[in-house]
């Protein structure tokens, strides 16, 4: 139902989701996680040779001057003000840090595996239509409103590099890794799965942490 509420206020704000196929969503619990990345492929990470963010087209439109950005600072934000479909105002919580926000000017979308990371990790191998609905999945959870300098810190790293300053969204974090990194058949270093094993021990079934 919430899912059917942000897309009836997107429509109604002019703002239309970028088409989708009919998909699940993802599992949203650790042992599942757990599953799905014991399934992973282990890799070491390829090279960055011919990675730019422009061989991932990123953001598509959505309605009438507006994109996937102010889709996302829609559906993840509170009290959100609109001019047309462009997000102008509202209340933002980045989840990586607790930090709060009223200017959508300060909130970045970011991507929950960057996308140099997936370059590294097989999405080299696509072609750019690949790259771009990855760039712009919103059915998995791959694109989040978060402080700029927490999406700035984060970079390209992985799980084992950096993790969100708020410890009570790890598990949640190792969950949405793991889905987005399932479904589009990306690899996983070994330091990388290492990390998010030790993550979704943590996690308690059906836990929303």
């Amino acid at each position: 139902m919430a899912a059917l509420a942000a897309a009836l206020a997107l429509g109604v704000a002019g703002c239309v989701p970028p088409d989708e196929p009919d998909t699940p969503p993802p599992p949203s619990d650790g042992g599942n996680a757990a599953e799905q990345l014991g399934g992973l492929t282990v890799a070491a990470a390829g090279s960055m040779k011919g990675y730019s963010r422009e061989r991932f087209p990123h953001w598509r439109d959505t309605g009438k001057n507006c994109d996937v950005r102010d889709s996302i600072l829609q559906r993840d934000g509170k009290d959100v003000k609109l001019s047309g479909c462009n997000v102008v105002g509202g209340r933002w919580e980045s989840v990586y840090d607790g930090r709060s926000f009223s200017d959508p000017s300060d909130v970045d979308i970011d991507h929950m595996v960057p996308l140099a990371n997936a370059w590294r990790s097989g999405a080299d191998e696509w072609d750019n239509a690949k790259r771009g609905d990855f760039a712009n999945d919103t059915t998995r959870p791959q694109l989040f409103a978060v402080s700029a300098s927490s999406n700035r810190a984060k970079g390209d790293q992985d799980p084992s590099q950096w993790k969100p300053a708020n410890r009570s969204y790890w598990c949640k974090y190792a969950e949405n890794w793991v889905a987005v990194k399932h479904y589009w058949r990306l690899t996983v270093t070994s330091a990388e799965k290492a990390a998010l094993t030790d993550m979704l021990e943590g996690c308690s079934v059906g836990s929303n942490s």
